[in-house]
């Protein structure tokens, strides 16, 4: 029995991580380097639509919304939720389909691991290249909203490592149905039953006050809305009512959603 269980550890077993995971980062970087134009177009034209659609055209509309007791435009509101909305897709998009691309169809996963490197190293890699994916989509957005006057807020420079913050956990999450997808079809249903819900749950358009008392007490939980509230006083040039709580539901996420991730991935390459 003892030679049984050494053969086949469990997938729940601490992570056995190295710096060897830094030339797989680097070799994601190096094949994207050709496409970063291209991926970066790609990356913050939607946001982009929504926040000229939705931030002038109904702000125009709704005038301004009452944050905490003070009033902003809605295009400030609407700005400060959709970089969080941008974060989560970025790191969402690349952990996925390029992700499972690496992984499943070129094999390069396969590939790496013929070197002295592990798996739980790889997938390290592969989570925080998609949060630096996300960091560098939101950056350029962020240029975008000081150009047009949006915020000019000196504590914004805080919100670069929440965002990278905010790109880790999504990327980890993803990375849980990244194990567990068959093809490229599998992800509809997160991005439909998860991460289109929660844009909608997580104050991005709309504050959270108009939300029924009990889904708003789920919104609460939900790691966008953590997300948000955060990021959004910094655009106000506030400081957030309770960083700390919002903080450790960040990083609660991040490391359940990567223990989880990796044990789905060991048990994926284990059969």
């Amino acid at each position: 029995m003892s030679s049984r269980h050494s053969n086949n550890p469990s997938i729940w077993r601490a992570p056995d991580l190295s710096a060897r995971w830094w030339p797989v980062f680097m070799r994601n970087l190096l094949v994207w380097r050709k496409l970063a134009i291209p991926s970066l177009v790609g990356n913050i034209a939607e946001p982009l639509m929504w926040l000229v659609a939705f931030g002038y055209g109904m702000g125009a509309l709704v005038g301004e919304i009452k944050v905490g007791g003070t009033a902003v435009p809605y295009i400030l509101f609407l700005a400060s939720g959709s970089i969080c909305m941008s974060a989560m897709n970025a790191a969402s998009f690349e952990a996925l389909y390029s992700a499972f691309s690496r992984m499943h169809v070129q094999k390069t996963w396969d590939g790496i691991m013929n070197a002295p490197i592990s798996l739980d190293s790889v997938l390290l890699a592969e989570m925080l290249w998609a949060a630096f994916k996300a960091l560098f989509t939101v950056t350029a957005i962020l240029g975008v909203m000081l150009a047009l006057g949006i915020s000019h807020s000196p504590k914004l420079l805080l919100a670069w490592p929440i965002l990278l913050l905010v790109g880790m956990m999504f990327s980890c999450i993803a990375l849980i149905f990244n194990a567990l997808a068959k093809g490229y079809d599998f992800f509809t249903y997160y991005f439909t039953l998860v991460l289109t819900p929660m844009m909608f749950l997580s104050g991005i358009f709309f504050p959270r006050e108009q939300l029924p008392p009990l889904v708003r007490t789920i919104s609460d939980w939900l790691p966008l809305t953590n997300a948000v509230e955060i990021i959004r006083p910094l655009f106000m040039d506030q400081w957030p009512v309770s960083p700390w709580r919002h903080g450790l539901v960040l990083a609660g996420f991040t490391v359940a959603g990567f223990w989880v991730a990796l044990a789905l991935t060991r048990r994926r390459f284990r059969s």
